[in-house]
């Protein structure tokens, strides 16, 4: 009888889907995380237009949307790989489960943790995967995402700051509303105070951090070049979470001033159950009409046509 294969990611701790903590990780010489692999992979993205870029001007305080507009790299996504060290760029390999060869790295890393999620936080689906190929001292801006991740160091170093995502004094409740309602980061922005109520990571090869789903989150390069990946995914928390806020837009627009979510579990509650009921009626109203209706229970975060 062969023992069960130990998890691409672990913890030191019991895991906590709402709470941001410290990771480890066996993942630094998987070959397709090696930087002539990336360059490889970053070819067959870049026709796809999935490579994301800006320079290593970009501050923590930069809008992260606008950055590779308002901080450009000054290269093609192919380019700034073929020398990391003097690129003087931040480049990111947007959606690399929709390659077949990368896909299979994805799901290899989530399906060894799952065991874990489900336990706590069942429901993954939307799986997705997202390499950083990062300069010396590039800066990811302070940003948060919908997606729980974890992210996972794999060559260089880098300084990793992180929020509670329920902490109103960094992003407001209307800050996260406009995010989980429209994708909106106008209110996502960063103050330099911030970072004494941060949770502190100096990453190296084979650490990591788990990020939450809306943990605000900003990463300082270290002096040589760095590749780092995220592994990300929903759960059924993560979908109520966003139903309630999205419920909260509707109740906004209908002239109601609704409260904080978590204020009032039982009106929450209802929110969710009367979110779901719309949701599903348009859903099917759409679908009706020949229309294609992304789904946050897809298998993945971006259709898959291979």
């Amino acid at each position: 009888m062969t023992s069960p294969k130990e998890p691409a990611i672990t913890l030191d701790a019991p895991f906590d889907p709402w709470r941001v903590q410290a990771v480890r990780h066996s993942l630094s010489s998987h070959p397709l995380l090696q930087l002539d692999s990336l360059r490889e992979l970053g070819k067959r993205l870049e026709a796809r237009g999935r490579i994301r870029s800006h320079s290593d001007q970009a501050k923590a305080d930069t809008p992260f949307n606008s950055a590779p507009d308002t901080h450009p790299s000054g290269k093609r996504g192919t380019e700034a790989l073929a020398d990391v060290a003097k690129a003087g760029a931040w480049t990111s390999l947007l959606n690399v489960q929709t390659d077949e060869i990368y896909r299979t790295l994805v799901d290899e890393v989530l399906d060894s943790v799952k065991p874990m999620v489900d336990t706590v936080d069942p429901g993954m689906s939307y799986r997705g995967g997202w390499i950083f190929i990062t300069s010396p001292r590039a800066v990811t801006p302070f940003h948060m995402d919908m997606e729980h991740n974890f992210i996972v160091q794999v060559l260089g170093k880098k300084r990793l700051y992180v929020w509670d995502p329920s902490d109103r004094s960094v992003v407001t409740e209307r800050g996260r509303e406009l995010f989980l309602s429209y994708q909106s980061r106008d209110l996502v922005r960063f103050h330099e105070d911030f970072r004494k109520k941060a949770h502190v990571f100096d990453l190296e090869p084979g650490m990591g951090g788990y990020m939450p789903s809306t943990a605000p989150h900003l990463v300082e390069n270290g002096d040589g070049p760095s590749v780092t990946m995220s592994f990300t995914y929903y759960t059924d928390s993560t979908r109520r979470r966003s139903l309630l806020y999205r419920g909260k837009t509707h109740l906004r627009r209908l002239g109601f001033d609704p409260l904080p979510v978590g204020s009032d579990p039982k009106r929450d509650s209802a929110l969710v159950r009367a979110m779901q009921l719309y949701s599903g009626t348009k859903e099917l109203a759409l679908r009706a009409l020949g229309k294609e209706v992304p789904s946050p229970l897809s298998p993945y975060a971006f259709h898959i046509t291979s």
